[in-house]
């Protein structure tokens, strides 16, 4: 679909500019909820570095002591990770690896971008800080399909989301026009879809 290295440049370009927002938070922005239900921001942080930090050894460990739900696993190590390291250990990660070549597990480049634009809005929103710019979450968006869709359990029946900033429109049916951070919150099940 889209060029690796014009993906690859923009997961940099955005692990840069969190790293960048990161650096401005006072230590109640840090504690502030997030958008993912019992996060702070900074286990927001702490789940976006957790590859750069463990192996597959300890990953594959952590993965069966919460019995193969990631979600579990996620928010366990998230937690963790959040009591044993400070918000300046945390940025500091972040920093050092914004060129890292991490991708999800059996995921491409583009499911690369789609997590730290995904997360960063969960950090961003809540704090009324600009979210990634739209042409990149147009990329995220231009990535999507119904197996994603049915991963946040979102049900767009009847619906098209039209991008107003970005070349992009997900869905088809009664036409809702929305900034495309806007239709990626919905899609992702961070805010409800609207109906007309």
């Amino acid at each position: 679909m889209n060029d690796t290295i014009d993906l690859r440049a923009h997961t940099t370009a955005e692990r840069e500019r969190l790293a960048e927002l990161l650096g401005t938070l006072t230590p109640d922005q840090w504690a502030a909820p997030s958008l993912c239900a019992g996060w702070r921001v900074r286990e927001v942080v702490a789940h976006m570095t957790m590859p750069y930090r463990i192996s597959i050894l300890r990953f594959a460990i952590g993965l069966a002591a919460a019995r193969f739900s990631f979600n579990r696993y996620a928010d366990r190590a998230a937690h963790a990770d959040t009591r044993r390291l400070s918000d300046a250990d945390l940025l500091t990660c972040l920093r050092d690896n914004v060129n890292h070549p991490w991708r999800p597990p059996g995921g491409d480049p583009a499911a690369a971008l789609g997590h730290d634009v995904i997360h960063g809005l969960d950090i961003t929103e809540p704090l009324g800080l600009p979210a990634a710019p739209a042409d990149r979450i147009a990329l995220v968006l231009g990535d999507g399909d119904q197996k994603a869709l049915a991963y946040f359990g979102v049900d767009l029946t009847g619906v098209q989301l039209r991008a107003t900033d970005a070349d992009c429109t997900i869905g088809s049916g009664s036409p809702i026009d929305m900034p495309a951070k806007d239709i990626l919150l919905t899609v992702t099940g961070r805010r409800p879809v609207t109906r007309g």
